[in-house]
């Protein structure tokens, strides 16, 4: 069958924060299963789409069905526009000001982000006339949580969230609820707690902790400066979660949904376990400074996935010390090659 019949035939997805952690992994995932994707990209005087450019190669097999276009989610015209061209099956919004320590910094510009955001996306959803066509999943967050009403949390736990990326998270969650019973909209929450991978931000704790540690392995740095370390999170593997966003628009009615490991680790923890696979003494690299400490902190987060195994047969494989080591390895290759450009300038 000739290539352009059987991208007609193909089913069509639009991600906004393609270029991020779980968007890179998500257009994978869609480009594996035959979709053709597009996504929106912000214009910026340098380009950083490392995360995605292996997808753009011409020697790559989905070469061609990937799609990026200029488009921000603060402008609702271009997202109608888009929306109407394109004509996507699924959207699957997951742009952000992502950073929780940050959005006590830039309140509005995360509430503007993060919050109506999702208003304008969905709002253009329903102004391209594609309520009955299209699927919506909302990533929504274990910071809606924030301070915790019960232990573990799951979908009836009562939200308290402690930061304005929480309360923008919390605004998008619930507007994603009322599109879906005002207007019969197919459209999810998926309420991820803490993921990790390779391809984290560099700025994210977990990210920050495993390239520090294999930098000051191999004397490229000489120590770790942190915040909180006894702050509990259940860290889970951002490539497994990204498939359950795919199930939960593949399910006939839309639902919303717990997505963790129900495991809890401090950040000490997770420092302790990174170093160790290195052959480290921690206590000798970290330091602490307050100036990374939150105005107000989340103590703990667990999440139960009890509904989504129930309903979707889904439950995390990969654990707490693997995805460590994971990102560990990962990052060790990096500050190798760091070493070696180090070496050829001395």
């Amino acid at each position: 069958m000739p290539v352009i019949n059987l991208l007609l035939m193909s089913k069509i997805a639009f991600i906004t924060g393609i270029t991020g952690q779980d968007g890179s992994y998500l257009a994978e995932l869609l480009l594996e299963k035959g979709y053709v994707v597009h996504g929106i990209v912000r214009r910026s005087s340098t380009i950083v789409r490392s995360r995605i450019d292996h997808l753009k190669e011409p020697t790559h097999p989905w070469f061609g069905r990937l799609h990026l276009h200029y488009g921000d989610l603060a402008d609702c015209v271009s997202l109608v526009k888009l929306l109407y061209e394109i004509k996507p099956d699924e959207v699957y919004n997951l742009g952000a000001q992502s950073h929780v320590r940050v959005s006590f910094d830039i309140p509005e510009y995360t509430g503007d982000i993060v919050g109506l955001g999702a208003q304008r996306i969905l709002e253009s959803i329903r102004e391209a006339n594609l309520v009955k066509k299209t699927r919506y999943y909302q990533a929504s967050s274990s910071e809606m949580f924030g301070k915790v009403q019960e232990v573990p949390q799951t979908e009836k736990t009562p939200f308290w969230p402690r930061s304005p990326y929480g309360c923008a998270k919390m605004y998008a969650y619930w507007l994603t609820v009322n599109y879906r019973e005002s207007y019969g909209l197919h459209a999810s929450n998926g309420i991820l707690f803490n993921h990790e991978s390779p391809r984290r931000g560099e700025t994210f704790v977990t990210r920050k902790i495993t390239r520090a540690a294999t930098r000051i392995k191999l004397g490229l740095q000489n120590e770790l400066v942190m915040g909180n370390l006894d702050a509990k999170r259940d860290w889970g593997y951002a490539k497994e979660y990204v498939e359950m966003m795919w199930t939960m628009l593949q399910q006939e009615k839309p639902d919303d949904y717990v997505v963790a490991t129900n495991e809890t680790h401090t950040v000490r923890e997770f420092i302790e376990e990174c170093f160790g696979l290195l052959g480290l003494d921690w206590q000798k690299c970290v330091k602490f400074d307050p100036r990374y400490e939150r105005p107000a902190e989340v103590d703990l987060l667990i999440g139960n996935p009890a509904k989504a195994k129930k309903q979707l047969g889904w439950e995390p494989k990969v654990r707490f010390k693997e995805l460590v080591k994971i990102m560990t390895e990962a990052d060790l290759e990096i500050a190798r090659e760091e070493a070696r450009i180090v070496s050829r300038i001395a």
